[in-house]
């Protein structure tokens, strides 16, 4: 299953991701190309911008409920 697959799955199931949770899970360093990829085949993902302990990342997340084709 390519990393395409299983961020895609783990949004579907509600999931949300970091880029820590991308690279602990699924040993993807480039969570936002992934997620680029995905909103060009149609998913709805928004970007939730964090920070902790001051330092700032993005957090990814369905917009709504996806649809597959």
């Amino acid at each position: 299953m390519s990393q395409n697959d299983q961020i895609r799955a783990a949004l579907i199931l509600g999931r949300s991701l970091t880029p820590l949770d991308a690279l602990q899970d699924y040993g993807c360093f480039r969570l936002a190309a992934r997620i680029a990829d995905l909103r060009r085949e149609g998913m709805d993902i928004e970007c939730i911008n964090e920070t902790k302990n001051g330092k700032r990342y993005a957090r990814y997340q369905l917009r709504r409920p996806y649809a597959s084709a």
